[in-house]
């Protein structure tokens, strides 16, 4: 297993609907960690690499409703 971390940067803060949406995405297989910072409007997902790709992160934040915006480099 390869995990890696990417963060993106959110437009609307996620209300009740956006966080239920986020928690059953805790139980697809291969997301490890989805953590909120909203002070920096960022949100970091922790994926196993050799199950998901990063698109696929995006996409299923975006399914859940997160206004993703772009992604940031982490140093």
């Amino acid at each position: 297993m390869t995990y890696l971390d990417v963060v993106y940067r959110y437009g609307n803060t996620p209300g009740e609907r956006e966080m239920r949406a986020i928690d059953a995405l805790r139980e697809v297989y291969g997301i490890l960690l989805i953590r909120f910072d909203e002070k920096d409007r960022t949100v970091t997902v922790r994926f196993d690499a050799s199950r998901l790709k990063e698109d696929a992160v995006a996409s299923l934040l975006r399914r859940a409703g997160i206004e993703v915006k772009d992604r940031l480099v982490l140093a």
